[in-house]
């Protein structure tokens, strides 16, 4: 069985108050984009270990931690499902802000609920997923959904970016998620971000930011720059996505984003119908 994993960005993202776990409560809508990995799980021996096997992009961390192996782990313990053999070719930028890994997890439990024949619901896989990553259960329903709490309640929203062309643009840089809340001040937003994602997409630069953006671009300036170039270029709407380090732009005309990922060609870029 195959299947290919897709990518999601943040349409904003506002960093609202701090828990008293540590963990923060946060706004943002996650929308899915048509940016891909491809994994594979097959049979093996009952009597033998379940393997992972990474291609393509570097997964810098042993099989035991990767998601994929870990979302085997916990399908093996909740549903004893048996060991496979899993191949996983990596596309998605990783730590980018793209829930690549997330996705990845995610599709392992559902294609393990199909190859077994668990009859597990959204809501029990999504439950499942939550125990892996706060964006995970994201990627059980895989459409627009506002993300509150920590990311993992979900509420379906009508947004579309039918028609427009994403640009995504994934530098080399790291970004760690410790770095990235540590310079943020938590505010809830006089209007909120629910309402403004409603306004017409031209509004949005002004209005649906990223809370990370300010310390996080401050301490890398390459991701400012990236962000400015694809305003000049004619991007309807550019931000950060989730906490870095990847940035987006939408245009209304192919050949404009074709035109200004070359100018950013010595950066990963990636052009994608929506």
């Amino acid at each position: 069985m195959i299947t290919f994993p897709n990518a999601k960005i943040n349409l904003g993202l506002d960093i609202v108050e701090r828990r008293d776990d540590g963990y923060h409560n946060i706004e943002t809508l996650f929308m899915p984009i048509p940016l891909h990995d491809a994994l594979e799980i097959v049979p093996t021996r009952a009597d033998a270990r379940a393997t992972l096997q990474c291609h393509g992009r570097k997964v810098d961390c042993p099989m035991e931690k990767n998601l994929v192996y870990r979302a085997w782990a916990l399908m093996h313990e909740v549903h004893g499902v048996p060991p496979v053999e899993m191949h996983l070719y990596k596309h998605i930028p990783d730590g980018a802000g793209l829930g690549g890994g997330s996705s990845d997890a995610t599709a392992t439990l559902m294609m393990l609920n199909r190859m077994f024949d668990l009859a597990l619901d959204d809501e029990a896989l999504a439950a499942l997923a939550v125990k892996l990553g706060a964006d995970c259960p994201f990627f059980v329903y895989n459409r627009p959904m506002m993300a509150t709490g920590i990311g993992d309640v979900l509420t379906p929203v009508d947004v579309s970016l039918a028609g427009m062309t994403l640009l995504l643009v994934a530098p080399a840089v790291y970004v760690s998620t410790r770095e990235a809340y540590s310079g943020v001040t938590p505010a809830r937003p006089a209007v909120p971000l629910a309402e403004r994602i409603a306004a017409p997409l031209p509004c949005w630069q002004a209005t649906v930011k990223n809370d990370f953006e300010p310390t996080v671009m401050a301490a890398h300036p390459l991701l400012a720059q990236i962000k400015a170039t694809l305003l000049d270029c004619g991007a309807c709407y550019a931000a950060m996505s989730g906490s870095g380090c990847s940035v987006f732009g939408l245009f209304d005309s192919d050949k404009v984003a074709d035109n200004t990922a070359r100018q950013l060609g010595s950066h990963a870029t990636f052009v994608m119908k929506m």
